[in-house]
C-alpha cells in the first residue's frame, strides 16, 4: 500500500505569451502557437529558482496534511536546473521543513523525468520498511536560448509528493521504466543553454520511450486505456502528449485535466508532477490514473495509481493552492523584463 500521502505544487505568477517572444525574434506567432499548442508560459521571479519552487511545493504538501518532519527520512529533488552544480537542493528543502539532520538526500538529473525517478526511489525506501515517509520533488526553471525553438516553451514550476504507506490518498500499484541511450537533447557542464537534435526529439526520442513504457505498464497490469479515469503524459508541447495518448488508445477527455502545457509551458522535471497534481486536485476515491513521464537521453517512467477514500478523510486539499488557481493568477511580462527575470541579460 505504498502511495502518495500528500502533495503540493508551485507555479510562479509571471507569464510571457508566445506572441511576445515571436514579436522580438520575427517569428510567425500564429504558426508557432498552432504548431506547439502553447499560448503562454510561466516565468520565475528574480529571486526564484528550483530550490524555492521545491520548498514552496513541499510546504504546500505539508499544509494539506500534518506529517511530522522528523519522520521524513529521505528527500529527492529532480531537476535539470539545480541552483548549484555542486551543492544539493535537497538538503535546502530538508532544512526549510525541519527534516534535517537525520535523513538521506540527493539531487537527481535525467532531463525531464528526474522527478518521477525520485518517486520510484521513495517508493522503494518506504516499501522496504526503511522509513515512514520520503519526499520526491520535480521542479525546474527550464532553459532555452534566446530565439531558439525551446524558448517558446521552456517554463518554470514544480510539485512535491510525500510518499508513505500510512493511509495514502492514492496507492501506486505499479511502476516500470523504459530507457535507452538516445541523445535527443543535452547540455554540457558550463553551458548556459541546452542543445537539441531537432527532428530526433519526436522519434526515436519521445514516442519510442513514452509508448514503450506505457505499453509495458498496460501489459504488466493487464489493463487497457479505458480502465483509467485520467492519464498524464510528459508535455514538452501540446502535440506530443495528445498524439501519444491517441496512439495508445486514451481519449482527449482522459488527458485534458493534466494537460497544462498550453497555459504553463514545459516545466521539464515539473511537467508530469504538476499534471498529476492537477488531477489530484479534483480526483475522487476509486479514480484510476495512468502516468508516463519522459526524459531526454532517454527514458520514461510509468505509474498505475488508484485514488483512495483518504483523499477526503486524511487530507485538506483546500489548504494549498490548486494548480488551476495558480495558473489563473497571472501577471504578464514583455520580452525585456522577461529577459531580466531569466538572466538572459549578462552584465
Amino acid at each position: 500500500m505504498v502511495g502518495i500521502i500528500t502533495y503540493g505544487a508551485y507555479i510562479p505568477r509571471y507569464r510571457i505569451k508566445v506572441e511576445e517572444i515571436a514579436r522580438v525574434w520575427g517569428g510567425n506567432a500564429a504558426e508557432i502557437t498552432g504548431g506547439l499548442g502553447v499560448i503562454e508560459k510561466a516565468v520565475p521571479d528574480y529571486d526564484e529558482d528550483t530550490a524555492t519552487f521545491a520548498v514552496e511545493a513541499t510546504r504546500s504538501a505539508l499544509c494539506r496534511r500534518i506529517v511530522d518532519p522528523k519522520e521524513i527520512k529521505a528527500i529527492y529533488v529532480g531537476s535539470e536546473s539545480h541552483p548549484y552544480a555542486v551543492k544539493p537542493t535537497s538538503v535546502t528543502v530538508g532544512e526549510a521543513i525541519g527534516a534535517t539532520p537525520v535523513m538521506t538526500a540527493a539531487d537527481y538529473e535525467f532531463a525531464c523525468k528526474a522527478g518521477t525517478a525520485g518517486i520510484q526511489t521513495a517508493m522503494g525506501l518506504v516499501g522496504a520498511g526503511m522509513m515512514n515517509y520520503a519526499i520526491a520533488i520535480g521542479a525546474d526553471t527550464a532553459q532555452g536560448a534566446p530565439g531558439d525553438a525551446l524558448e517558446y516553451t521552456a517554463a518554470a514550476g514544480g510539485a512535491a509528493y510525500v510518499i508513505g504507506n500510512d493511509d495514502p490518498i492514492a496507492v501506486i500499484s505499479h511502476t516500470c521504466s523504459f530507457s535507452t541511450d538516445t541523445p535527443d537533447f543535452w547540455r554540457r557542464e558550463g553551458a548556459d543553454y541546452p542543445r537539441h537534435g531537432g527532428r530526433f526529439s519526436g522519434e526515436p526520442g519521445y514516442f519510442k520511450h513514452v509508448i514503450g513504457a506505457a505499453k509495458m505498464m498496460l501489459a504488466d497490469m493487464g489493463t487497457k486505456p479505458s480502465d483509467y479515469d485520467y492519464a498524464v503524459f510528459h508535455q514538452p508541447n501540446a502535440k506530443f502528449p495528445q498524439k501519444a495518448a491517441a496512439r495508445l488508445g486514451f481519449s482527449q477527455d482522459q488527458i485534458k485535466t493534466g494537460l497544462l502545457v498550453s497555459r504553463l509551458g514545459n516545466t521539464y522535471s515539473g511537467a508530469v508532477p504538476l499534471g498529476l497534481a492537477a488531477v489530484l486536485d479534483v480526483a475522487k476515491p476509486g479514480d484510476k490514473i495512468f502516468i508516463t513521464s519522459y526524459g531526454s537521453g532517454s527514458g520514461s517512467d510509468a505509474f498505475d495509481i488508484t485514488v483512495t477514500d483518504a483523499i477526503h478523510d486524511k487530507i485538506d486539499r483546500s489548504r494549498g493552492p490548486t494548480v488551476d488557481a495558480m495558473l489563473a493568477d497571472a501577471k504578464y511580462l514583455d520580452y525585456a523584463v522577461y529577459a531580466r527575470h531569466k538572466g538572459k541579460i549578462k552584465t
